[in-house]
């Protein structure tokens, strides 16, 4: 028997047995796995495979949203994210956001069945439901749903509707890392908040209030407000300097946070800030394209369940749902309160007009510049 070599082994490794499309796809596994209750009952509902079929298709896709939170986490895991890891980061950010975009459209789909068509074989799914996928309650964990946040089903909480190895799953998950937590940690980390005496802190501090007081002065000298609406307005232009003000004083933040006004950590939203606002600077622009995907996905999110709510009333109204839910009115609550990066859209309160935003200093600029900016010119 001849020697195995270098060469024989290297060969072996890249032969490669050829691939048939519907091998590859396990087209006969996936195909098979529709089977309408109506049918097996001996009461065949046409529209049932498309029911089916649209569900099975939203759970293939939150797998792949949760394969690339997965990356996304593991590249945020270490005590450092390395610049070169950022770009993939955002990729896969961008592909859950398109995503979540398709499954917004695929609701369209759905609503090609009318409610009477839903009638033929609703009651059959009982006690089924929506509510028991513990893929896309496994997306809201990963991305920092806090449990004390989530709207209660009915008295209950979600888990309660689970089977035991669902639940077991979900536990897991809410013991580990979070991507809130994740980004949080990362934005403290943020090098330009100060630098060679020049700090963030002061120089924004000053001119956003300006603004802010600006906004309470113009307010004021507005008649064409009711008394109650001008003063209704100044009491919220105050909490507003109030909460701005927080982020700059260590003992009113924490006080604000203990009340649900803040969540993220208050380095962590003073860097968020100067990345938003100085976003055009090289080192700026990756962060800033990072925070604006994260809140499109908490954006797109709500918009998924705003239009399941909306689906949901055109086709049962105000029936009890098949999971035994308030239907309806539970999906919009949630809508209305399962947002993870709440804390980033308010930063937009404090954003000022770029003609307004106080000018880097020369060293930090170049600091946050690209190396080859300041080069000498080639002879």
């Amino acid at each position: 028997m001849a020697e195995d070599t270098p060469e024989a082994e290297q060969k072996s490794a890249t032969e490669h047995k050829p691939v048939y499309y519907g091998d590859y796809l396990r087209l006969g596994q996936l195909l098979s796995c529709q089977h309408p209750e109506s049918e097996r009952l001996g009461r065949p509902a046409h529209d049932e495979m498309l029911f089916i079929t649209v569900h099975q298709a939203y759970e293939l896709w939150f797998k792949q949203i949760i394969h690339e939170l997965g990356s996304v986490q593991a590249a945020f895991a270490g005590p450092v994210l390395d610049d070169r890891a950022l770009t993939p980061v955002v990729r896969s950010l961008d592909r859950v956001r398109e995503i979540l975009r398709l499954l917004i459209q695929q609701i369209d789909v759905l609503e090609t069945m009318t409610p009477l068509d839903f009638l033929d074989f609703r009651d059959l799914l009982y006690p089924a439901s929506g509510f028991q996928s513990w893929q896309f309650r496994l997306i809201e964990i990963r991305l920092g749903l806090r449990a004390g946040q989530r709207v209660s089903y009915d008295g209950k909480g979600f888990n309660e509707r689970l089977n035991a190895e669902d639940r077991a799953r979900l536990t897991k998950a809410e013991a580990e890392p979070k991507l809130i937590e994740q980004l949080d940690a990362w934005l403290r980390r943020t090098p330009f908040l100060s630098h060679e005496g020049w700090t963030f802190e002061e120089v924004y501090r000053d001119a956003v209030r300006g603004q802010l007081e600006a906004d309470a002065a113009q307010l004021a000298a507005n008649r064409t407000l009711a008394e109650s609406q001008r003063e209704a307005q100044l009491k919220r232009l105050e909490r507003e300097l109030a909460r701005f003000d927080a982020l700059f004083d260590e003992a009113s933040y924490e006080a604000l946070r203990r009340e649900g006004q803040w969540h993220m950590s208050r380095q962590a939203l003073q860097a968020a800030l100067l990345i938003t606002l100085y976003r055009d600077e090289p080192a700026c622009q990756q962060p800033f394209r990072l925070l604006s995907l994260l809140m499109d996905i908490d954006e797109e999110m709500t918009s998924w369940r705003n239009r399941h709510a909306l689906m949901v009333q055109r086709m049962i109204g105000s029936r009890i749902g098949t999971g035994g839910s308030s239907g309806h009115d539970y999906l919009r609550a949630a809508a209305d309160e399962h947002q993870v990066f709440g804390d980033l859209f308010a930063l937009s309160t404090f954003l000022i007009a770029r003609s307004t935003l106080p000018p880097l200093p020369k060293a930090l600029r170049r600091a946050m510049g690209f190396s080859y900016e300041d080069a000498p010119d080639a002879a």
